[in-house]
């Protein structure tokens, strides 16, 4: 019930008053059964924006710490994430990548809709890096439709005040079927196949420059070096599909 008053009640009209978001492709959504979504990352509000457009409940992973507050803050935050429909995932782990996975095909299993993030992170600069495999996994094991989503943000100057507020579109694209690979999950070269497809329909709706690298090696190695992002994409190569690559698609990072 919770996720439903925020969605028409109290979130849900502040936010189409203010950003006006303007929604593509809706239609693609199946009116039933189990669905992921599959969207690029480039802000917190990213997980707002697209389930408003929807008139189906949509469920993400999302890290652990949301969840694990202390005193009144951390019980709004945990009753907040928890109502609006988040599941808790801790990343921090051995296990994290295998966890995510499990969690999401729960759900997937209930007939939800599941939304994550591919890139396992907000993008470090605004392009779309390499994604992760667990979501191919997730369509390859239920047999669940992936539905790429674009999130676009342009800049615009409301009128009178002056001041300026993202313009946001939500792009929903044509449903991937990829039953032509069933009964091959757990092969790393049909899932990054699987995962490339995704990442490049991603690419086309949302019009962003592709990097074959991934995000958070970028965030960790701009942490330490206090180098762009630009700077440390030059200096990387693309990477092997080794174990990291099924890390956790999440809420945020």
């Amino acid at each position: 019930m919770f996720y439903w008053f925020l969605k028409f009640v109290a979130i849900g009209p502040v936010v189409k008053l203010v950003f006006r978001p303007r929604v593509e492709g809706v239609h693609h959504i199946p009116r039933t059964g189990a669905a992921i979504l599959a969207s690029n990352h480039l802000s917190a509000a990213d997980w707002v924006f697209m389930p408003l457009s929807l008139r189906r409940r949509v469920t993400f992973l999302a890290k652990a710490e949301y969840f694990t507050g202390t005193g009144l803050k951390g019980f709004l935050q945990r009753a907040f994430f928890s109502g609006a429909g988040q599941v808790p995932i801790d990343r921090s782990s051995a296990s994290a990548a295998e966890n995510a996975i499990l969690t999401g095909l729960r759900i997937l299993r209930e007939g939800k809709v599941l939304g994550i993030y591919p890139e396992g992170t907000r993008s470090p600069d605004g392009r779309l890096f390499r994604g992760k495999t667990g979501v191919a996994r997730m369509a390859l094991e239920t047999g669940a439709p992936v539905v790429p989503v674009a999130m676009v943000y342009r800049p615009r100057r409301l009128p009178l005040i002056g001041r300026r507020l993202p313009r946001v579109s939500v792009r929903f694209g044509e449903p991937l079927d990829f039953s032509r690979y069933e009964g091959l999950a757990g092969d790393r070269f049909v899932e990054r196949s699987i995962t490339d497809e995704i990442m490049y329909e991603i690419m086309t709706l949302s019009a962003q420059e592709y990097v074959d690298v991934y995000g958070a090696t970028v965030k960790k190695s701009m942490d330490a070096t206090g180098a762009t992002a630009s700077e440390v994409v030059s200096k990387l190569q693309p990477p092997a599909d080794e174990a990291g690559d099924r890390a956790p698609e999440s809420l945020a990072g």
